[in-house]
């Protein structure tokens, strides 16, 4: 699984302990981790909980992702800008304890997490403790498990509802501001990543033109 983490300006400080803590987990099970930034609070490239939200979407519907972990001083922000995307389902993961019921219940496709709310002593053993119950097994299993398959339909009900809701990834990558847009993929390594990554050509063609970058 390829996974990609996004850190919000507000706790670009704590990139180097977030980025640590998801190696630590995903690594060893197999999983690929690309960070996107930001790696210091002096990147050039400095992310929002918005521009948060934008990146997910643009990675999960491009392919160049198939997890992202995102968050920020609270953790809401991010979510809430992540949930707005097309076919992103990110929950607001505090502790192990939601990590596991939102992989098991929900089986959504992004998390966001609190850096400062709650990030005291021993705060990357909880980051390790939380990807490892979203990381380590089979998702989506249900829990209870007797209860698997309602939570399997309501899940299928919620994906269908926002389809309805929501514009597809290319059409908001269009419409969106522009500048918004252009200031969530300026971060350094995000090129390198995103297109070596990214399988849906019409949102790549449409990334590449809007940094003028030549075809391959």
């Amino acid at each position: 699984m390829k996974i990609a983490l996004i850190i919000e300006n507000s706790q670009a400080a704590k990139s180097e302990i977030v980025h640590a803590a998801l190696n630590a987990v995903a690594v060893p099970l197999g999983h690929q981790v690309f960070h996107y930034g930001m790696y210091t609070p002096d990147d050039k490239a400095s992310l929002t909980y918005v521009m948060n939200g934008l990146l997910t979407g643009l990675l999960i519907n491009s392919g160049a992702a198939d997890f992202v972990v995102t968050g920020c001083g609270t953790g809401m922000g991010s979510m809430l800008a992540a949930n707005a995307m097309p076919g992103v389902a990110c929950g607001l993961i505090i502790d192990p304890t939601d990590a596991f019921l939102f992989g098991q219940i929900n089986d959504g496709n992004a998390i966001a997490m609190p850096y400062a709310k709650g990030f005291g002593w021993a705060a990357e053993l909880n980051l390790q403790d939380v990807y490892r119950k979203l990381f380590e097994g089979e998702r989506g299993l249900g829990y209870p498990r007797e209860r698997a398959e309602i939570m399997r339909r309501n899940r299928g009900i919620l994906k269908d509802l926002k389809t309805v809701t929501c514009h597809d990834m290319l059409t908001v990558l269009k419409t969106v501001d522009q500048d918004l847009l252009k200031a969530a993929v300026a971060g350094e390594r995000f090129q390198e990543y995103f297109f070596a990554n990214a399988t849906d050509e019409a949102i790549r063609d449409y990334i590449r033109g809007l940094l003028s970058v030549p075809a391959a």
